[in-house]
């Protein structure tokens, strides 16, 4: 079983910065596919960014440029540099883990509220 706790959320301003950061448990982090998605009120969870195994990067257009995604295998856990944030950015962000589309584990979410 895999656990993924994510943090680093919270209320910035426009045009500010956050880091989320998402820890895994167990022993496939570096062999998986680990990503980002996140949930606005009354919309459907959508994909922002992953990063595979070999440590190829994906983004939604919609945060490309803004958002960097990385990992440290050695410590288990993939990061989200959120740069340059704006309001329709504010959501509850998900961390999940894909391990060969055969198991796949989320996280809590943490929530990021972009408001002036």
């Amino acid at each position: 079983q895999v656990q993924l706790v994510e943090s680093g959320g919270g209320l910035v301003q426009p045009g500010g910065s956050l880091r989320l950061s998402c820890a895994a448990s167990g022993s496939i982090f570096s062999a998986s596919t680990m990503g980002w998605y996140r949930q606005a009120p009354g919309k459907q969870r959508e994909f922002v960014a992953q990063s595979t195994s070999g440590s190829s990067t994906n983004y939604a257009d919609s945060v490309k440029g803004r958002f960097t995604i990385s990992r440290d295998n050695t410590k288990n856990t993939v990061y989200l540099q959120m740069n340059s944030l704006k309001p329709e950015d504010t959501a509850v962000y998900y961390c999940n883990l894909n391990y060969y589309a055969v198991r796949t584990y989320w996280g809590q979410g943490t929530q990021v509220t972009v408001s002036s």
